[in-house]
C-alpha cells in the first residue's frame, strides 16, 4: 500500500476520533488516552503484533481490549474508537492514527510539535527549562518528542516547522571539520 494511502486511512480514523471525542466533551480525556496509547505502544511493540494476530478471533480481542481499557481508564470514546479499530482489521495502522491525532489535537490547539534529539535523557529540571524556552521563543505552547541518540555525543538537535537547530557535539565537530577542508 502506497504511503499516501496509509496517510488517508491515519487521518480518516483520527479525525473521526477528534470529532466524536469533541461532540462528547471527552477531548481532554480522550487526549490523555491517547498520550498513554502511544507511549505504551513505543514502548513494547508486541501490543500491536499480538492484536493484529490473524489467528486470534475478533471476539477474543474485543474482550481483551475490555478488560486493559478498564485497568487504564480509558475513556468510552476511546474504547469505542479502538473497537472499530479492531473490527476493521485496523490494529497494524494503530501507531499511526494515534500521531495523526496528536498533530490533528495540536493545530487545532494553537500547539507548536517540536521534536528534540539529545544524546541523553534530559532530566525534568532540563526539560522545563527547555520547554519554557521554547515557548517563549515561540509564543505558543509546545508539545516536545523526544529521541535519545547517543550518537549526537552531547548537546541537542530541535525541529520545528521546516527549522533544525542542531547544537549537537556532533553536529560542531562536523561544521569544525567542514571548515578545517576549506568547505563553506
Amino acid at each position: 500500500m502506497k504511503k499516501n494511502s496509509k496517510n488517508k486511512i491515519y487521518s480518516t480514523y483520527a479525525q473521526s476520533l477528534y470529532q466524536a471525542a469533541e461532540d462528547s466533551k471527552m477531548l481532554d480525556s480522550v487526549c490523555k488516552d491517547v498520550e498513554l496509547l502511544s507511549s505504551l505502544i513505543n514502548e513494547d511493540s508486541q501490543i500491536i503484533s499480538c492484536l493484529n494476530n490473524q489467528i486470534w478471533p475478533i471476539a477474543s480481542k474485543l474482550e481483551a481490549v475490555s478488560e486493559i481499557s478498564k485497568k487504564l481508564k480509558l475513556n468510552k470514546e476511546t474504547v469505542s474508537f479502538l473497537n472499530i479499530v479492531i473490527a476493521n482489521r485496523r490494529v497494524s495502522d494503530l501507531a499511526g492514527i494515534l500521531d495523526e491525532f496528536g498533530h490533528i489535537y495540536c493545530h487545532k490547539h494553537g500547539v507548536e510539535e517540536v521534536e528534540v534529539m539529545t544524546a541523553k535523557s534530559l532530566s525534568s529540571a532540563q526539560d522545563s527549562k527547555l520547554k519554557n524556552m521554547l515557548e517563549k521563543k515561540l509564543a505558543k505552547k509546545v508539545l516536545i518528542k523526544y529521541t535519545v541518540n547517543p550518537d549526537l555525543l552531547g548537546g541537542l538537535i530541535v525541529k520545528y516547522d521546516s527549522l533544525m537547530i542542531d547544537d549537537s557535539l556532533k553536529g560542531k565537530l562536523t561544521r569544525l571539520e567542514i571548515m578545517m577542508k576549506g568547505g563553506q
